[in-house]
């Protein structure tokens, strides 16, 4: 039987070129393909998947928050992560948020085609360009304490848009919430983060994977 998987990327030519590689292997089928996270979740609810590719830099909802989503509406499924990052930071971040897979845009397809046929086993896939000594080490050094899991997942939710730039305004429409809730969970959000400012939080947000702006 062949592996299903639902791909995940804001860009259609990069989901079309995944896709067509994926379906170009005996075992493998593409079974739905999303450029937004929200639209995969409700998929997930509805229909079974055994993994999911996601990019990890994406507006709204970025893929290693959809990963957390993921994990809840459909709990067998296994998840590669497909990052343009090897900072370590952000391959410890997608593993914390359930991802079993790890793979830099600039790495050959078959190291793609080797992490899906890997997680599906039930195994852990980090690709060498990343260096799972120097991961590893990192999770060693830093322990398992994450500041974001002081927050909730609006919360996170909230700080993804705050940091991309969106007025509390544009955020309540987006996240269906009034402007005075909105308001609320970044206030909140900053003090658990003991942040002061939209540009300390920003660097935050780089940091720890949440956007990629600069």
């Amino acid at each position: 039987m062949s592996i299903r998987i639902i791909l995940v990327d804001d860009h259609a030519l990069v989901r079309e070129g995944i896709a067509r590689l994926l379906d170009g292997q005996q075992d493998m089928r593409v079974i739905a393909s999303f450029g937004a996270g929200r639209e995969a979740i409700r998929y997930a609810e509805r229909e079974e998947a055994d993994v999911a590719v996601l990019d990890v830099a994406m507006p709204d909802l970025n893929g290693i928050e959809l990963a957390r989503y993921l994990q809840d509406a459909s709990p067998g499924m296994r998840i590669v992560m497909l990052s343009m990052h090897a900072d370590v930071e952000y391959v410890h971040r997608a593993l914390l948020a359930g991802a079993q897979g790890y793979v830099l845009k600039d790495c050959p397809g078959r190291i793609l085609l080797e992490a899906v046929r890997t997680v599906h086993a039930g195994r852990r896939y980090v690709c060498e360009q990343v260096g799972p000594q120097a991961l590893e080490q990192y999770v060693r050094d830093r322990g398992i304490t994450d500041p974001l899991d002081r927050l909730s997942a609006r919360e996170r939710e909230v700080l993804q848009h705050t940091v991309e730039g969106r007025t509390i305004a544009e955020t309540a429409e987006r996240l269906q919430l009034s402007p005075k809730s909105v308001e609320t969970y970044r206030s909140r959000l900053m003090s658990k983060l003991e942040i002061e400012d939209i540009p300390a939080l920003v660097k935050f947000a780089i940091r720890y994977g949440i956007t990629t702006v600069n």
